[in-house]
């Protein structure tokens, strides 16, 4: 017998689907890391200036306009700056990728002997890069040059509008919970409502994030309720100062 049990070895299985497609699932992750930091920034921006409008004493009519305005304000702002901080990562991954063209269509030679070279640098001995490199510009001279060389994927390049749909998205569900919280409650109670609401989802969008980025939860939990508080009860503050003042 020649096949592997014969010669003592377990056969090899197949590779796992998301291990194979690493680049996917880690797109997949910042896609998600993204959409928890853009409810983080709804939830404590609108938390606090609802809170600062609840203690000038406002109606629940002039919370609900307030607290609309800086919705739409803070999702439309979010999503103008995702756009533009993506579109410019795109236009300079597209510019590389242009001129790694240019490079591979008249350099041939020492474009096979930068790869060669960045796969020594990886560990290879010079003979097994070298065929590495051939192998790899005979499938796919581009592929191998951009995800070696530059550390893109020329077939998942970011799309501006997906991002900016994806933050307008997200920060409008987060602005969602503190504004429904301040609004429904009888006044007596809505700031305290408000308060435990935020902080709870605080500790949610925390945990969330700290366990997509494979850090410790504890600390990321800690660090957001402390900065939601201490955002809305300076806001508070600032509220029932002017409040007073102008009443």
């Amino acid at each position: 017998m020649t096949d592997s049990r014969a010669q003592g070895m377990e056969p090899v299985p197949p590779p796992d689907h998301d291990e194979a497609h690493g680049g996917a699932l880690g797109g997949r992750l910042n896609w998600l890391r993204a959409a928890v930091l853009g409810a983080n920034d709804g939830v404590v921006s609108t938390a606090g200036l609802v809170v600062g409008v609840a203690g000038a004493n406002a109606s629940s009519g002039e919370l609900l306009t307030a607290g609309l305005a800086g919705l739409l304000a803070g999702s439309l702002s979010m999503a103008a700056g995702e756009y533009v901080s993506v579109s410019t990562q795109r236009d300079a991954e597209q510019a590389a990728l242009a001129q790694e063209r240019r490079e591979l269509r008249l350099t041939p030679e020492a474009e096979l002997a930068e790869l060669t070279g960045l796969y020594q640098a990886k560990g290879l001995d010079p003979e097994l890069a070298r065929q590495v490199a051939v192998q790899l510009t005979a499938h796919d001279a581009l592929a191998a040059h951009a995800e070696t060389e530059l550390g893109i994927d020329p077939d998942a390049l970011t799309n501006p509008w997906h991002a900016a749909w994806a933050s307008f998205a997200a920060f409008t569900v987060g602005a969602l919970l503190p504004l429904l919280a301040i609004v429904l409650p009888p006044p007596t109670h809505r700031v305290w409502i408000t308060v435990v609401a935020v902080l709870a989802a605080l500790v949610v969008t925390g945990w969330a994030s700290a366990r997509l980025g494979g850090a410790a939860p504890r600390r990321a939990v800690l660090r957001n309720v402390v900065g939601g508080g201490l955002a809305m009860a300076v806001t508070y503050a600032v509220g029932v100062l002017l409040g007073a003042s102008t009443g």
